[in-house]
C-alpha cells in the first residue's frame, strides 16, 4: 500500500473522546489513519475501539510500532506524556508532533465554520445545532465530542457526520485553550463559569475567541438572549417552551436542555433559516450519549448514564431528575486528581445543597489512566467533608462494592444516576445495574 505522507496521521489515544472524532474526520477526508490506545493494549473490549477499526484505521500497540518514517504527523492531545512511546519515536524519526486542535483546523479550513463552546453544555448544543443543519438540508460536516442517539447504530460511533456541503460544525474545547486555533463564521459559547480556569483567565479565553469570529457569536450570558428568563414546562418525558410565537418540545430532561435548545435554535435562526422546521427538527432530537441517556428501566427503578464532572453539570442534572422521583441514588467519580483539588470546595458546597436526606450519594476513587499527573486528593477526602456537612455520602473502593450496594438500596421510584467522565467503566457499571435489575424483575 503507498501511503502519500503528507495525509496520513498516527493518533496517540485514539480511542479518547476528541481524538476518536478527528480520526474519523480525517478518515472521511481522505487521510490514512492509524492510531494506538492503552485501553486497546490493556485487552478492553470497547465498542468504540471496534467502530473505529471498522471505520479503517488500524491500531498499532502504544509502544512506538506506528510510528514509521514515512508517517505524516503524530497527532496528540494536551492530555498525552511526552514521554510517550509514540512521541519518543516521532522525535527519533523527526515525524512532526502536532496538536488534535491543529489538525482539526487544517482540515476544516476552506470551509463555511460554525464553533460551538462554552464550558458547560457545549456537546449537546453541538449536537443539536449539527443534526438541526443536516435535518434542514444543508449537509454540513460535523465534528462533535459526544455520539447523538440519532446517529449512533452497530457501525457508527454517531459524533461525527461527513458532509458534502462547505459547512461544518465543530465543537470547540476552552480546556487546553484549543478553541483559539479557529476563526468560525458563526460561534455560540454556551456560558462561563471556573472549570479548567479560573473565572477571570476563562473569561478572557472566550473574549480573544469571539473576537476571532468572522460573522457573528452568540454568548450564553447576553441579558438580550431570548433564553433569559426561560420558564420552561419541565416533565419526566422532556421540556416545552414558547420562543417567537412556537411551541417546542424537548424530548430531553432538564431546565439545562430547554436552554441548550433554544441557543440552538436561535443560532440556526441567525444564520437564515426559518423556525418552524427548526422548531419540527428539534423535537426529533433524541439527545447526546452520556447526557442523561436512559439506559434502562426495570423493578421501577431507572439507571441514567451522565457525562458530568464539575460542579455546574453535576447541579444541572441531579435537578432535573430529583423532581420526578422518590429519591436520588447518585454516584460520581472524578475524573483526575488536578481537577478534583480545583474544584474540591465547589464540589462539597454543591453536594450539600443538592442532596436530600433521603438520597444517597457514593464517591468512587479518581479516574487514573496513566502517567505522571500528582495524586493530590483523592474522593475519600471529599466524602469526609461532606458527612461533616450533614450528606448522606458514602466511599466506594471499586464497582463491585458499588454495585452490591446499590443492588441493596434500590426501590421502586428512585432513580440512579451514574456521573463522571473518561473512565469507560460508568456506562459499563450504568448498563450492568439496568441488566441486574431486569433479573430481580425476572425472578419476580
Amino acid at each position: 500500500m503507498t501511503i502519500e505522507t503528507s495525509k496520513s496521521c498516527h493518533l496517540v489515544g485514539v480511542a479518547g473522546v476528541g481524538m476518536n472524532a478527528l480520526a474519523q474526520a480525517l478518515c472521511g477526508g481522505g487521510w490514512w489513519v492509524s492510531g494506538s490506545d492503552r485501553y486497546q493494549d490493556q485487552g478492553q473490549d470497547l465498542d468504540v475501539i471496534r467502530k473505529l477499526k471498522e471505520a479503517g484505521i488500524q491500531f498499532f500497540p502504544q509502544n512506538g510500532d506506528g510510528v514509521q518514517e514515512n508517517t505524516g504527523a503524530v497527532v496528540v492531545s494536551t492530555a498525552i506524556e511526552q514521554d510517550n512511546p509514540d512521541i519518543v519515536a516521532a522525535q527519533r524519526l523527526k515525524v512532526p508532533v502536532r496538536h488534535r486542535a491543529e489538525m482539526l483546523a487544517e482540515l476544516v479550513a476552506g470551509k463555511e465554520l460554525v464553533a460551538i463552546a462554552g464550558t458547560s453544555g457545549k456537546t449537546t448544543v453541538t449536537g443539536m445545532v449539527g443534526w438541526l443543519l443536516e435535518q434542514l438540508g444543508a449537509d454540513p460536516m460535523v465534528v462533535n465530542g459526544g455520539a447523538l442517539v440519532n446517529w449512533a447504530d452497530a457501525h457508527r460511533i454517531g459524533n461525527v457526520r461527513s458532509g458534502q456541503s462547505r459547512l461544518c460544525v465543530i465543537e470547540a474545547d476552552e480546556s487546553d485553550r484549543s478553541l483559539l486555533r479557529f476563526s468560525p463564521d458563526w460561534a455560540l459559547i454556551t456560558n462561563m463559569s471556573a472549570d479548567h480556569f479560573s473565572l477571570d483567565e476563562t473569561e478572557r479565553l472566550f473574549a480573544q475567541f469571539k473576537s476571532q469570529v468572522r460573522r457573528e457569536c452568540l454568548v450564553g450570558w447576553d441579558p438580550a438572549m431570548p433564553w433569559h428568563g426561560l420558564s420552561p414546562r419541565l416533565t419526566k418525558a422532556g421540556a416545552c417552551f414558547k420562543y417567537d410565537g412556537l411551541e417546542f418540545e424537548i424530548p430531553m430532561l432538564g431546565m439545562h436542555n430547554a436552554e441548550n435548545a433554544l441557543q440552538a435554535a436561535v443560532l440556526c435562526q441567525r444564520m437564515g433559516y426559518a423556525l418552524k422546521p427548526i422548531r419540527d427538527a428539534l423535537s426529533r432530537f433524541q439527545g447526546i450519549q452520556r447526557r442523561l441517556e436512559k439506559i434502562g428501566e426495570a423493578a421501577g427503578v431507572t439507571v441514567l448514564d451522565e457525562y458530568a464532572h464539575n460542579p455546574a453539570k453535576i447541579a444541572a442534572a441531579w435537578r432535573a431528575v430529583a423532581p420526578h422521583y422518590r429519591r436520588v441514588l447518585a454516584f460520581w467519580r472524578p475524573h483526575g486528581y488536578k481537577p478534583l483539588a480545583l474544584m474540591f470546595d465547589d464540589l462539597v458546597s454543591t453536594f450539600a445543597a443538592l442532596c436530600q436526606p433521603q438520597d444517597r450519594l457514593y464517591l468512587l476513587p479518581v479516574y487514573y489512566a496513566g502517567g505522571t499527573v500528582s495524586k493530590q486528593r483523592d474522593a475519600d477526602e471529599l466524602v469526609v467533608k461532606l458527612r461533616e456537612r450533614g450528606v448522606p455520602a458514602a466511599w466506594m473502593t471499586d464497582y463491585d462494592d458499588l454495585m452490591a450496594e446499590m443492588m441493596a438500596q434500590v426501590g421502586a421510584g428512585d432513580v440512579v444516576l451514574c456521573m463522571g467522565a473518561r473512565d469507560p467503566g460508568i456506562p459499563q457499571f450504568a448498563r450492568g445495574l439496568a441488566d441486574n435489575l431486569k433479573k430481580v424483575l425476572a425472578k419476580g
